[in-house]
């Protein structure tokens, strides 16, 4: 199966429009997915240190058989570790749970802004990099108070941010902003966790024209809009249906009106990154 198309960041870093998401896949039934899902044509696997799933990922990219050259790994700093010291050894011990020489990206998995720790976490990702220990960095979860400071404060600007994004919760000033500044969107719960979204009128109703199902379209969705998805699939069929979503081209009326299912409350839960505090 083909590669999705890729995506570039502003220093020439590539995703592809679809990846992986692993979040509660673990142990060997977690490591089979990622194989399988990295034999089908997938080369974007999404994990992080709070998922407790490193070690299983690795095991999968492993056994896999791809080269190693051709895959991005991403996991992400947490909370607890933000101040310098424990942030450089949680990078570390990211490495080492995944078994790579380096992390492919490495992200802070959210701002917590009440710690304000997130600058000192930003820059051990710098100093990581330039080690050589982490390919590329970026973030999650922020907002542009700050993305402004800690490219301020550092000089470096990530490569991605990784935010909440799907029909109920758009984003749509966000991305924008993103592409302004060449840093990748990856949305992470792309399918918004549910059942509802995908008996949606709308949703139901392109996926009728264009012969495929409700999560395809909602995948072609933010194909089109320049976001990078990451939906967990841990079964074949559902990860070869992700993948060829990547390649549906859908109407820009049929963009906007799935983009009209936007909610002010739209949140998947209580997680504004302004006031949330993630450890």
């Amino acid at each position: 199966m083909n590669q999705p198309s890729l995506l570039t960041a502003h220093n020439g870093f590539a995703l592809p429009a679809v990846g992986l998401g692993t979040y509660r896949l673990h142990g060997q039934s977690g490591a089979d997915a990622v194989s399988d899902a990295l034999r089908l044509g997938y080369r974007l696997v999404d994990s992080a240190f709070n998922y407790e799933n490193e070690g299983s990922i690795g095991a999968g990219v492993a056994a896999s058989g791809v080269d190693r050259s051709e895959v991005i790994v991403t996991t992400k700093l947490p909370g607890r570790h933000h101040a310098s010291e424990k942030a450089r050894n949680s990078i570390e011990e990211s490495r080492f749970r995944l078994g790579l020489d380096a992390t492919d990206l490495h992200l802070i998995h959210w701002p917590n802004p009440g710690v304000d720790l997130y600058g000192e976490a930003w820059q051990a990702l710098v100093d990581a990099q330039q080690r050589g220990t982490v390919r590329q960095i970026g973030v999650s979860n922020f907002l542009p108070e700050h993305l402004d400071r800690i490219e301020a404060e550092s000089g470096v600007r990530p490569v991605v941010n990784q935010i909440e994004v799907h029909p109920y919760f758009p984003q749509s000033e966000a991305l924008a902003l993103h592409a302004e500044r060449g840093i990748l969107t990856v949305a992470w719960s792309p399918l918004g966790r549910g059942r509802e979204l995908l008996a949606e009128p709308v949703i139901i109703e392109v996926a009728e024209a264009h012969g495929i199902a409700p999560a395809q379209v909602v995948i072609a969705w933010h194909v089109a809009r320049g976001t990078v998805s990451i939906p967990k699939a841990s079964s074949a069929e559902h990860q070869r249906a992700n993948l060829e979503a990547a390649s549906v081209v859908l109407e820009s009326a049929e963009v906007d009106a799935i983009t009209a299912l936007g909610r002010t409350d739209g949140r998947l839960f209580d997680g504004d990154p302004a006031t949330h505090e993630e450890m």
